[in-house]
């Protein structure tokens, strides 16, 4: 009779959702109006602090390093004291009010301990040995500014395979705001309360310096101290010579080549050896950050800093400075998946520095990982079988090395020492094991108790004679599967974990390295930080376990990936103890397999302990290890995308032209600028020296006569350039044409109404072309360059500036093909479909070319990556539908729901046109297109004009 076919149910997307709140950020579209404005925070190192490492040869050192042990030992008691009360407590359960006291005694104690403790390490780090570098002494103070946490990105997977309901059966759509996690909060609240109100909670990733960030999150959120975990994977060293791509499409990044490398200020501070105090600076950085790391720490959290040998010994030194010495937990040694080149020994490892902020009170969870075989290691001390007669030998050479089987039903064990030091009782020094009378010696003590504990280990034929006649306890290798997790793991090999989570970053660290650093000191729910994001291998792990967490990069690259990345993964679907949230904690189960082995997330512990005691074997959690149900396919939460961006900048005070004039809506209580003149300066002087615009398509083209204008309200620059059918500069001074340039602010988006200005002042005075030079540029402002020819009779190009150009005079050079560049804008086509429903087909990148004045296009399909928001609301841009042409990111998750989707789903998310949808109630749509340079280049269209 024919196998009945089995008909699988299709698999339905699920995400973890979090109990936590935290306080709600505003969108990016109310920047200009924002109220909530801070000054810059200063941090402050404590001055007492020697810098060098001075002996002290006062004879009151001495004294008061005794009195110091003093307080210690005290403090010590105190707290065996402490755990005593717990037990009293255990006895008082059935007296409320006695109990409610004690607790409260408890409590008190606890936090003067505390208190206690943190004056002892101050004292203790008076006489402590710090080091110095050029600048630390005069540096005893540093301000960060205080910038508010715009959301540029809502994005959620579920949101985007909702949109996909039309292609499958049955089914009703869910709120798309739900999905997103989305307040949908007034832009009044937004302006005048943000920060105020609080909302679900949300993982975030953040595009910023780390320092800023950091400092934000204290300042403004309120995170001091809430946070569980902190990551931190900084420059190995000073040199410019770790491989960081500058392109989202490019991963054969060649070592120590200065074309290869992203130019971002945070990066090349840290990467590049042209500072002027190299390794000074380099401690500095890091010492600025590990501080702020500090204050966001949880008195039970945890910092992991990741680095070579090249710079450990520092950090090392730095941290014990910042954090305490005495807070310094383990220095852990681990492989990477290759080594790395040298004259002498090859390195194939680096380390991972481990901090607690407070030791005492520290989170730590063992973690344990399987037993490698002892057959074929001939060093193992499990060197004894017994066979299923019950007959004990030796392992033979060919056994222990593999070259023969071991018998059927046969057991390795070892003969493992059952004697203590210590006295005991003299008279239970003499045991009788099968009629021979066996003394433990003097100052020892057997480790069961004489008889009852030692017979009970003899019954359980635990008990054996050694070949030098002395007493030994038979240790089975599978008395517990597994072995405790050391500070050396040379098992994980720096690799990605699974072919699902593909390596996507050139310096991707594998994911097993930082997962072991979580699952020891975190649980799920709590929150987790890391302020180097790099490939989000931090955000990816966190999602996996679920973590709470905020990664932040001060590059775009990074964040694209990381993005990427996230948004197209699947998870496993680990069982909650409670189904609301993973703060409940995972479930684990003992479970074995047909061989007994055992494969479940609780293993028995078999002791000497517990066989002597006549007791049931201790049980372990592996955490790593929970119950999963593979009926669900968990994708990551929802996210956003969130910036440090200040409020656009005016150049001017001037009141706004009317709306009316501009057709647009004038933007209101800009934030003032500070001192330009230095800045202008700086941009003008490079300009001159650099003085170069690289297009599309390798074409470049090269001003002269650059320099101030000589009167201009809003204009910054003023230059030669050829007629527009020249490609380099001519001597002819009748082929010249005069340009105006304009500079955008410093810290900060280019508003709307300094391009107006800008424009009109340009247009008066017969300037042939307008160049708008910023680092970001606000949405409005970019559209009205766009628009500049025909609004205001002036072509314009809006220009990007690399951020390189932040950093002043820190760089003795730089490449003139990377200072300036044009971005392009989307090219889009609205189709409608005959049920009356949307379709959005992205052309390409239009790219305005000023050498021929003329737009260059770049064909759709070789963008990485292209969003779609189907009902836009001006403020905050949701990914309904999210796009990859130019690789397979859906694949896993395609693979997973297979069956539930029809094919042609997984095409429209490869491809260049989007799923169908319907008109949404702001009847209008963005589409948002991220360039190989990480660029984001935003296209608004107004449903009703089309």
């Amino acid at each position: 009779m024919p196998r009945e076919k089995r008909t699988s149910k299709p698999k339905e997307a699920k995400t973890y959702n979090h109990d936590k709140e935290h306080p709600l950020r505003p969108d990016i579209g109310t920047e200009a109006q924002f109220k909530k404005k801070k000054p810059p925070e200063t941090y402050r190192y404590d001055s007492s602090l020697s810098p060098e490492l001075d002996w002290d040869d006062n004879p009151s050192r001495e004294q008061a390093e005794a009195q110091i042990k003093a307080i210690s030992s005290h403090l010590e008691q105190l707290s065996a004291h402490l755990s005593q009360l717990d037990t009293v407590a255990e006895s008082l359960q059935s007296d409320a009010e006695a109990l409610k006291i004690l607790y409260s005694v408890r409590d008190n104690i606890t936090q003067q301990i505390r208190e206690v403790t943190t004056s002892l390490n101050k004292l203790k780090a008076l006489s402590q040995p710090f080091l110095n570098w050029t600048g630390k002494a005069e540096r005893l103070s540093f301000d960060v500014p205080t910038l508010p946490l715009f959301v540029h990105e809502r994005l959620s997977t579920r949101a985007i395979i909702e949109t996909l309901k039309s292609h499958k059966s049955g089914g009703e759509q869910l709120s798309l705001f739900d999905l997103f996690n989305d307040p949908k909060w007034s832009i009044t609240d937004q302006i005048l309360r943000a920060y105020e109100y609080h909302g679900d909670w949300v993982n975030r990733m953040i595009l910023g310096d780390s320092l800023v960030t950091m400092n934000s999150l204290l300042q403004y959120e309120g995170l001091g101290g809430q946070v569980q975990m902190i990551y931190i994977d900084p420059p190995y060293g000073v040199k410019f010579g770790s491989n960081f791509q500058p392109f989202v499409r490019k991963r054969d990044v060649k070592h120590n080549d200065d074309d290869n490398f992203t130019r971002e200020p945070e990066m090349v501070q840290a990467y590049r050896d042209t500072w002027e105090l190299g390794l000074h600076s380099y401690l500095t950085y890091l010492r600025d950050r590990l501080l702020l790391a500090r204050d966001l720490l949880t008195d039970s959290g945890s910092v992991f800093v990741q680095i070579s040998d090249e710079n450990v010994h520092h950090v090392r030194e730095l941290m014990d400075e910042v954090f305490g010495g005495e807070n310094f937990v383990s220095l852990i040694s681990y492989t990477t998946s290759g080594g790395f080149d040298s004259s002498t020994l090859s390195r194939a490892g680096d380390y991972l520095i481990w901090y607690a902020k407070n030791k005492p009170f520290i989170k730590y969870i063992e973690l344990f990982k399987e037993k490698s075989s002892p057959v074929g290691d001939t060093n193992s001390k499990y060197d004894q079988i017994e066979l299923s007669d019950g007959v004990r030998r030796g392992l033979t050479i060919q056994e222990k090395s593999g070259l023969d089987l071991l018998p059927i039903n046969s057991r390795i064990f070892r003969l493992d020492n059952i004697i203590s030091q210590g006295s005991g009782d003299n008279t239970k020094r003499k045991y009788d094991f099968e009629g021979t009378i066996f003394d433990c010696g003097s100052n020892h003590h057997w480790k069961a108790s004489v008889p009852d504990g030692m017979d009970q280990l003899s019954k359980a034929r635990r008990i054996a004679m050694t070949s030098n006649g002395k007493l030994a306890y038979v240790r089975y290798y599978n008395d517990f599967p597994v072995t405790r997790i050391t500070n050396i793991w040379n098992d994980i090999g720096g690799t990605v974990q699974s072919r699902s989570d593909p390596k996507v970053y050139v310096v991707q660290t594998g994911t097993s390295v930082t997962q072991r650093c979580l699952l020891m000191t975190t649980d799920p729910g709590d929150l987790v930080l890391d302020i180097t994001c790099g490939s989000g291998t931090t955000a990816y792990v966190a999602e996996q376990w679920g973590r709470r967490w905020i990664t932040c990069d001060v590059s775009r690259v990074p964040l694209a990936l990381a993005r990427q990345r996230l948004l197209t993964a699947t998870f496993p679907w680990y069982e909650l103890k409670d189904n609301n949230s993973p703060a409940g904690g995972f479930v684990y189960k003992r479970k074995q397999n047909k061989k007994g082995e055992e494969v479940g997330g609780i293993v028995p512990h078999i002791t000497l302990k517990s066989i002597a005691n006549n007791e049931p074997p201790d049980e372990e959690i592996l955490v790593d290890k929970p119950e999963t149900d593979n009926s669900i396919v968990r994708v990551c939460s929802p996210f956003t995308i969130e910036g440090t961006i200040p409020p656009p900048v005016d150049m001017e005070a001037e009141d706004s032209p009317d709306a009316e004039d501009r057709g647009t809506k004038p933007e209101t209580e800009a934030i003032e600028a500070d001192s330009t003149a230095s800045f202008t300066d700086r941009m003008l002087e490079i300009l001159q020296k650099v003085p170069v615009l690289r297009l599309p398509n390798n074409k470049t083209l090269t001003f002269s006569h650059i320099r101030k204008p000589a009167k201009t309200q809003s204009l910054s620059a003023e230059a030669m350039t050829v007629n527009s059918d020249q490609l380099t500069v001519t001597s002819d001074e009748s082929k010249l044409e005069p340009v105006a340039f304009l500079f955008g602010p410093e810290n900060g988006a280019i508003a709307e109404r300094t391009v107006f200005e800008a424009a009109k002042e340009a247009d008066s005075k017969h300037y042939s072309h307008l160049y708008i030079i910023g680092f970001a540029i606000a949405p409005n402002a970019r559209q009205m360059v766009e628009n500049c020819q025909e609004s205001m009779n002036i072509s314009a190009t809006y220009i990007q500036a690399t951020p390189d150009l932040l950093m002043g005079d820190l760089l003795k050079n730089m490449r003139s093909s990377q200072i300036f560049s044009v971005c392009g804008l989307p090219e889009i086509k609205l189709h409608k479909t005959d049920d009356n429903k949307y379709q959005v087909e992205l052309l390409g990148l239009d790219v305005f070319d000023p050498i021929t004045m003329e737009v260059d296009h770049e064909v759709a399909k070789n963008v990485p990556a292209w969003f779609l928001d189907t009902n836009y609301n001006g403020l905050c841009f949701h990914v309904n539908q999210a796009f990859f042409p130019r690789t397979s990111a859906w694949d896993s998750l395609k693979k997973a729901l297979k069956g539930t989707y029809e094919e042609s789903v997984w095409e429209h998310l490869s491809g260049t046109i989007s799923s169908s949808f319907e008109a949404g109630e702001h009847q209008q749509i963005a589409v948002k297109v991220i360039d190989d340079r990480g660029n984001e280049l935003l296209v608004v269209k107004d449903l009703k004009e089309s």
